[in-house]
């Protein structure tokens, strides 16, 4: 029988690395499985709301991506304690015909190598802000038509 401290850890910097890749690679659209860096067991925190599993990841990116055309998600700056990984990112895209940038906050906890939790803070208040009344109106809209197919 293997005792958990018998078996490796990643490093720090592989940490680091997984979860600036899911939030670059997964989180901006950009097509790649989720189970590359999220385990089946993923719960979502985002704001206000959860989503579970690989599915779950998958809704999440699909709630930015019906907004944001171009999406772009650019990691700045990384802390790694233990098995978390705190990110702080930058989001950029078009939405309404008018490009966006606003940035946010992830802290990920692995387990095995995996993501096995997010909890996410983004700056709504700015990306409404650049949107303009009208558009973040219709930017809510698509957002909360999507969220109530998911509840």
């Amino acid at each position: 029988m293997t005792q958990t401290s018998d078996i490796p850890r990643p490093s720090d910097g592989d940490l680091a690395r997984c979860a600036k890749a899911a939030l670059e690679r997964v989180c901006s659209g950009a097509g790649v499985d989720p189970s590359r860096y999220y385990s089946p067991d993923f719960v979502d925190h985002v704001n206000d709301f959860e989503l579970h599993g690989l599915d779950g990841a998958r809704a999440s990116v699909e709630l930015y991506t019906r907004v944001l055309s171009n999406l772009k998600i650019e990691v700045q700056e990384q802390l790694v304690d233990g098995d978390r990984v705190t990110s702080r990112f930058v989001v950029s895209g078009t939405s309404h015909g008018r490009d966006v940038r606003f940035g946010g906050i992830t802290i990920s906890r692995f387990e095995a190598g995996l993501i096995v939790e997010d909890w996410s803070i983004v700056d709504s208040l700015a990306l409404v802000r650049q949107l303009g009344a009208w558009r973040a109106v219709v930017a809510g809209i698509t957002q909360w038509r999507l969220l109530a197919k998911l509840r």
